[in-house]
């Protein structure tokens, strides 16, 4: 039975109010097994992109639900991403036939410009190539061409990923179709307060990837312990006799942020949806609130794919 709790995207296109996000699910029975269990539970959300390598197995599920009549395309939301060694405006439509023939699909949902920064395009899967940074990238011209799939039927909407607000303004400016999303780093000890009231204000929904700083999603450093550790957490969950990843997802939708936390785990996919059955009180959000930490809990610099783009001029967060 899935939830028919959404927000609204300019256009009028609707984003499950939470999803299934795949990164780093690389193995195509744990992909099915994810997606079945997500299906199952309520899911109608999915979350991959061209450099998670998992597209092709997310399209074989999707076609199994199709043709066995389990779900209609229209119930589905869909969102890929172009990768790095795709910021160009010369390959924008060749990498978005490819998601949609890796996918099966004639179209998805949303489709975001993963990073802000590009790579030399080389033959072959981006894990395998030289990792070059393209030092000139023109952001206008790429958008323009993110435009044309919509007007193709390529995809419902458009968007970006880690983009900072001065990168989505000089988007905007330029835009005939104004940006419909941001996906962001986004959890208790990294709220990007500024960052997400700017795209709410410009009637951008914020999707919030790692909102649970879960153990074991990559292997990046990190300064302070996981939020599931952490006693206000722990204290606010027995109150309301909920998971502490529960409280924390359901933090995030009440101030009308989509959460697409990652999981191959059944058990923890259901409990992971199963937060539209109550409401965080005020002060609770306030102590919440107060978990913040700021840059130093910021789990994701994309510096682990090349050093090299920490200096670069459009390396969107702060050094």
């Amino acid at each position: 039975m899935s939830l028919n709790i959404f927000f609204e995207m300019p256009g009028g296109a609707k984003m499950p109010a939470i999803g299934l996000g795949t990164g780093q699910l690389r193995d195509e029975s744990t992909v099915e097994g994810a997606l079945n269990a997500a299906f199952d539970a309520g899911y109608r959300h999915f979350d991959t992109a061209n450099m998670y390598q998992n597209e092709s197995f997310i399209g074989r599920v999707l076609k199994k639900w199709f043709s066995s009549g389990k779900a209609k395309r229209d119930d589905i939301f869909i969102t890929t991403k172009l990768p790095l060694n795709g910021l160009h405006q010369d390959r924008v439509e060749m990498f978005m036939k490819q998601s949609l023939e890796n996918l099966q699909l004639d179209y998805v949902d949303l489709y975001l410009i993963h990073f802000p920064i590009g790579f030399k395009y080389e033959e072959g899967p981006f894990h395998r190539s030289k990792k070059e940074v393209e030092d000139n990238i023109d952001h206008i011209a790429v958008w323009k061409k993110m435009e044309e799939q919509v007007d193709a039927g390529r995809t419902k909407a458009i968007g970006l990923s880690n983009f900072n607000q001065r990168q989505i303004e000089r988007i905007t400016k330029a835009a005939r179709i104004k940006p419909s999303c941001l996906q962001i780093e986004l959890h208790v000890h990294l709220l990007q307060r500024d960052l997400v009231k700017y795209c709410h204000d410009n009637g951008m929904v914020v999707v919030a990837y790692s909102p649970l700083l879960a153990p074991g999603l990559t292997g990046e450093k990190r300064s302070i312990p996981p939020p599931l550790e952490n006693a206000t957490v722990k204290k606010i969950a027995a109150k309301y006799n909920k998971t502490n990843a529960q409280i924390l997802l359901r933090y995030l939708v009440q101030k009308k942020i989509v959460p697409i936390p990652k999981s191959a785990n059944p058990v923890r996919i259901k409990e992971n949806i199963e937060i539209f059955d109550f409401n965080i009180e005020p002060a609770d959000i306030k102590s919440l609130d107060e978990l913040e930490a700021g840059e130093m809990a910021r789990l994701r610099k994309f510096d682990n794919i090349s050093p090299g783009i920490l200096n670069h001029p459009e390396f969107p967060f702060p050094r």
